[in-house]
């Protein structure tokens, strides 16, 4: 993790937010390479759940809505991690995560307060990390929402909550979708945006803050059709992140035991992956949320949110199938996953093996003389391709050290133009991964890289 960390801050991909005042702890800032990776992580998933479709329309709601919706959901009731303090130290902890890390277990998400109270109060390997205490207050419930308040005055009535998720703007919108477009179910829609929880332990850099970005999609279906259409989003989850590059080795199935379902759920299945200071964590869950977020609406709206299935003139409540994942925990495992650092030719090489189409940058020009007219030439190539995607011009410095530079921010292609380039009109495009080179003509260098950037 360390190196990692070292690595994102060197080379721009992620910064501890507000760092010249010290930082906040869990907050981090997206760099110029980062905030491009990120995009294109969002991109791809909104290309893949969305345009690549017919049968899923997309969403942005409010970050701020009305109270009712999270009495609605859950949240309010329900939406708590168990807390405990130490009374040596003043420090709270995630009371499972405080039992788990000190005894190995695996067994203790989701008991209640009186159960990891008893455990913390009998097993003496449960301490207080800060200072090996273990003189714990009672374990309590804490509720994760942010509170906030709106309008100018600040009392009761005005109390509101940023959204812990984005799925319940689009339950809420579950109606005007249906009415004003022509969709018809099976169908679902897509969401990408902030949510907020106040994590008792965040950590382990991006993998887990306070503010976020998901990207969910609610598929509707016709109950007895869901377990099927389970199926059908796992495969299609799990062949997302395989086609983008990510070793299927470092993948796997997790099936939540039924005993620890939430309180929505049918049936929740994770997409993890096997990460190196933390082994195998969610990257992706996929679950059969049934009926519940429209009836509980529903319920207390008093809009009537059934589906009217005009092939059999009747009415149901849809069940939901529901892929939800984090832009920021995708991009650690990506980035964990195309590191690498090797020797070449007796010296060492960073490259980070990202997928072209993931990549911040797609291509870097480089001129082999900062003169005239090699140059020229050079930035003439750049300024005809650089709108089509990100792409970088350096003049500064060896060749070989500007394809390093390159090689470990995740550039897939250089081009080069050289001397030979003012007659032949031809350049040179290098592979980042295999380090080939290929001599192609100028004319032809656009279509070339979108052929191999489109993979």
């Amino acid at each position: 993790m360390d190196k990692i960390v070292a690595f994102c801050k060197r080379r721009g991909f992620v910064y501890q937010s507000s760092e010249i005042y010290g930082g906040i702890r869990s907050s981090y800032d997206f760099g110029p390479l980062g905030v491009e990776l990120k995009r294109n992580i969002k991109d791809e998933w909104w290309r893949s759940m969305v345009h690549a479709r017919e049968d899923v329309v997309g969403i942005d709601t409010a970050i701020i809505m009305h109270p009712r919706v999270w009495e609605a959901s859950g949240h309010v009731g329900c939406f708590n991690d168990m807390l405990v303090e130490s009374r040596t130290s003043g420090k709270r902890y995630r009371a499972d995560h405080l039992i788990e890390e000190a005894t190995g277990r695996d067994d203790v998400e989701g008991l209640s307060a009186e159960e990891l109270d008893e455990i913390i109060q009998n097993d003496e390997r449960v301490k207080d990390p800060a200072d090996g205490g273990r003189d714990f207050a009672p374990v309590r419930p804490f509720n994760l929402m942010f509170e906030t308040h709106t309008g100018p005055v600040r009392s009761p009535e005005s109390a509101a909550y940023l959204r812990p998720e984005t799925a319940q703007g689009i339950f809420v919108n579950f109606k005007n979708v249906l009415q004003t477009t022509r969709v018809k179910v099976p169908f679902g829609i897509a969401q990408v945006g902030k949510s907020f929880r106040n994590e008792i332990t965040p950590g382990n850099f991006i993998f887990r803050t306070r503010e976020f970005e998901q990207m969910e999609m609610e598929f509707f279906v016709e109950p007895g059709t869901d377990e099927d259409w389970h199926e059908y989003w796992l495969e299609q989850r799990w062949n997302w992140y395989t086609n983008l590059g990510l070793d299927p080795e470092n993948l796997r199935f997790y099936e939540h035991p039924k005993d620890k379902l939430s309180h929505y759920s049918k049936r929740t299945v994770d997409i993890e992956y096997d990460f190196p200071f933390r082994g195998w964590s969610e990257l992706e869950g996929v679950a059969n949320r049934t009926d519940f977020d429209l009836r509980q609406h529903a319920q207390f709206s008093g809009e009537n949110l059934e589906y009217f299935d005009q092939a059999t003139n009747g009415r149901y409540y849809p069940y939901v199938i529901e892929p939800a994942a984090g832009p920021d925990r995708i991009m650690l495992a990506v980035l964990v996953d195309a590191y690498n650092e090797e020797e070449v030719n007796g010296e060492q090489r960073t490259v980070l093996r990202l997928h072209p189409r993931l990549a911040p940058v797609k291509a870097a020009v480089f001129p082999l003389s900062k003169k005239e007219p090699v140059s020229t030439v050079a930035r003439e190539l750049y300024d005809e391709i650089k709108g089509d995607y990100r792409v970088f011009y350096d003049e500064s410095g060896a060749i070989g050290r500007r394809y390093r530079r390159q090689d470990e921010a995740g550039t897939p292609f250089c081009v080069t133009v050289d001397f030979d380039t003012l007659n032949d009109k031809q350049v040179t495009i290098r592979d980042r991964d295999s380090m080939e080179q290929e001599r192609v003509p100028m004319s032809e260098v656009r279509e070339r890289l979108q052929k191999l950037i489109s993979g």
